[in-house]
């Protein structure tokens, strides 16, 4: 076997006859590349404290806190999408369409409240493994189609959007969303619990060492017995079980089904999961990245709120071009590992 790359004949075994700056610039090149968006985080919290009383008051940390709970857990499920190399566009509509469908079944209880978003978003999800492993078809064909196709089931459902199901006040089901503990809302104990239990999947158990096989070279991680296509569907139906269990958790914070939630919701995901510093092109990345840019995002958009002046259209701005910075950022740190 051949390679492009000329190897020295004499091999370096002592830590003298390697040159140090290029062993430090490589360790530099992995650090900012895993932890690159948490220092970014700490600046951003400690500007925006600086510049807005407001900033950290229990109140505004709190509504943060919630409404980074429901993009997390969606996040969670694109994480692992994403470090297997495809991508979900379907997610927004699961989300909404498991929003809507547990606030259909909440009359029947919270287990139906629960079950049902998960059954039909975690069968969407499926389909897409399904296609995507079986068929060879484009993750981006498919999830296309299947964001569509959630978005129309969920027209037919709510009569075009014209109806729209409440949650009753006080049940359990809607406690789940409202509730507190020691606290801290239940959706965020909710969505630390999910992310923990992600994390050691994918870092402690064999599933996760296929995902990011699968990720970094689909045709090596079949020679080396990797069940590829078990690897693709598991995690797209997981990713439909997040969407669905995300929407069932925000129609109960709302105390009802909103129809037009979900819009944009998966370039959302899929921002916080680059931004935290899983690679587009797979095999690389990390849970609590995910969480890290899901809180970036979070903290973006509430300053641009509390400077009140600005249009909310800038929040998607400066997403926009935080993101390609980035992915640009990505990009090179990874050519200068290789190079190094």
């Amino acid at each position: 076997m051949t390679t492009d790359v000329d190897i020295p004949v004499r091999a370096k075994n002592t830590a003298e006859e390697e040159p140090t700056g290029t062993g430090r610039s490589e360790r530099l090149s992995a650090l900012a590349q895993q932890h690159g968006a948490l220092v970014t985080l700490i600046v951003a919290m400690t500007a925006a404290s600086i510049g807005f009383d407001t900033f950290l008051t229990g109140d505004n940390l709190e509504n943060m806190a919630l409404s980074s709970a429901f993009l997390a857990v969606v996040a969670l499920g694109m994480t692992f999408v994403i470090i297997t190399g495809g991508i979900d566009l379907s997610v927004g509509s699961l989300f909404a369409l498991g929003g809507v469908l547990a606030a259909w079944a909440s009359r029947y209880g919270v287990v139906a409240a629960l079950l049902l978003p998960l059954a039909v978003c975690g069968l969407i999800g499926l389909v897409n493994g399904l296609l995507i492993a079986r068929s060879r078809l484009a993750p981006f064909i498919v999830t296309l189609a299947s964001m569509l196709g959630a978005r129309g089931i969920l027209l037919s459902v709510t009569d075009e959007g014209s109806k729209t199901y409440l949650v009753e006040k006080g049940s359990f089901f809607a406690e789940l969303g409202q509730g507190e503990l020691l606290g801290v809302g239940v959706p965020v104990w909710i969505t630390v619990a999910l992310f923990v239990l992600g994390a050691v999947v994918l870092r402690r158990t064999r599933f996760g060492q296929y995902v990011y096989a699968v990720g970094g070279n689909e045709d090596a991680a079949a020679l080396m017995g990797a069940p590829v296509a078990r690897t693709k569907i598991s995690v797209y139906t997981l990713s439909g079980l997040c969407a669905g269990l995300a929407g069932a958790l925000n129609a109960a914070w709302l105390a009802s089904g909103v129809t037009i939630l979900g819009s944009g919701m998966e370039l959302e995901a899929i921002s916080a999961v680059v931004i935290g510093g899983t690679l587009l092109t797979g095999g690389f990345g990390f849970i609590s990245g995910s969480v890290v840019g899901v809180l970036l995002l979070k903290v973006i958009q509430n300053v641009i709120n509390q400077i009140g002046s600005l249009d909310s259209a800038y929040q998607q701005v400066v997403s926009g071009a935080f993101l390609a910075v980035v992915v640009i950022a990505q990009t090179w740190l990874g050519r200068r590992r290789r190079v190094l």
